[in-house]
């Protein structure tokens, strides 16, 4: 008699198992990304060593040698690491500057009303986008201008004594709204059909890129005053503001170019065929794919007006830097580690900004999926 052949069915999925420990989790990735050949395992462990070589001083420097506390100079002589009670003591000076200690409040609320308003517009899934942008745009230039300035019965306080991070981010943050939208409309005046428009849009662009900042900002400072009629004063931080963001916008609007000169010819036909008038064709179809696509010389240019604003101490603005620098004149805390400090913490500072400009950069890059597979 034959044997017969039993055969089984299964009537439900088997159960999913997790990957194998060597292929998945952090040893999987390290498995694939840095150990995968003998080549990429001696690239990695060369990288290892430069990357101990590079920052195990700045580590032992900072946290392991630093002294934490202390009330002046005594407190670090004789140590090499980092004098963070320096720090710790000029850390107000460092943030606002000479602005009046009594009116410091008013700072306060502008940076706390510039975050309650700048996270949820960064969230793409926020609720009230249209009346979180029109508090940006209108509502908190209007208070910031006056809770800063001063007004309707608060002590005025002169730019002079504006000073730190809140002189840096007013330079960065103006440049920065300033200059997109003004290097959109000379991009668009670049490629425009019309000769004069076209002439000028390019002679901007090339005067302005072809200054340094630094001159910018001297010109501005030094000369602007001597064109204006006598008796005419002009505030200096303001003429700060104007140079920087027009020299930002001439970079954005190149910027900007590259991305409409990368649009298929296709769709500019496709939205003309449809009966689309030039602005609508533009606001519409062009410039949300253009922009998409340049978003990272965006985010490259704002990083690069971030770091630039410390050129402002050459016509006396008290920038970040500049207040740290000053400080050094003070006795008190004058150790051979007193600059190194100071220098490290302006380096941390610029660092968590720039680099959280670039974090939100590859999210939306991601989220629009430009540049990736999707």
């Amino acid at each position: 008699m034959a044997a017969t052949d039993v055969h089984y069915v299964r009537d439900e999925m088997a159960p999913v198992l997790p990957p194998p420990a060597a292929s998945g989790g952090l040893l999987g990735w390290m498995r694939a990304n840095l150990f995968s050949s003998l080549g990429n395992t001696a690239l990695t462990l060369v990288g290892v060593l430069i990357l101990w070589l590079l920052f195990e001083p700045l580590i032992r420097f900072a946290l392991i040698d630093a002294v934490w506390t202390g009330a002046n100079r005594e407190a670090c002589l004789g140590h090499h690491g980092a004098c963070w009670p320096y720090v710790a003591d000029y850390f107000s000076q460092f943030i606002y500057g000479r602005y009046p200690l009594g009116e410091r409040w008013r700072v306060d609320i502008v940076f706390a009303a510039f975050a309650f308003g700048l996270v949820p517009l960064l969230v793409p899934s926020a609720p009230l986008k249209r009346a979180n942008v029109i508090f940006m745009l209108v509502v908190f230039p209007v208070a910031a201008y006056f809770l800063l300035t001063g007004g309707f019965g608060m002590e005025i306080v002169e730019t002079a004594n504006w000073g730190g991070l809140l002189v840096t981010l007013v330079i960065a943050v103006t440049g920065i709204v300033a200059s997109l939208p003004l290097g959109i409309v000379l991009a668009l005046g670049r490629r425009s059909q019309m000769p004069v428009v076209r002439l000028a849009s390019v002679v901007f662009i090339e005067f302005w890129r072809g200054v340094p900042l630094i001159t910018v900002l001297f010109m501005s400072s030094v000369m602007l005053p001597l064109f204006l009629p006598e008796g005419v004063t002009f505030d200096k931080l303001l003429r700060a503001l104007i140079g920087v963001a027009l020299f930002a916008s001439a970079y954005m609007a190149e910027v900007v170019r590259g991305g409409l000169q990368a649009i298929p010819k296709g769709q500019y036909e496709g939205a003309m065929a449809l009966g689309l008038r030039y602005w609508q064709m533009m606001g519409l179809i062009i410039m949300p794919q253009a922009l998409k696509m340049v978003i990272p010389g965006i985010v490259n240019t704002f990083i690069g007006l971030f770091k630039d604003t410390t050129l402002v101490l050459i016509i006396g603005l008290f920038d970040l830097l500049g207040q740290i620098q000053s400080s050094y004149t003070d006795p008190t805390w004058a150790t051979p580690t007193q600059s190194h400090t100071g220098y490290l913490f302006a380096a941390a500072i610029y660092w968590t900004f720039c680099f959280s400009m670039s974090r939100y950069s590859i999210f939306m890059e991601k989220r629009l999926h430009t540049g990736h597979k999707r």
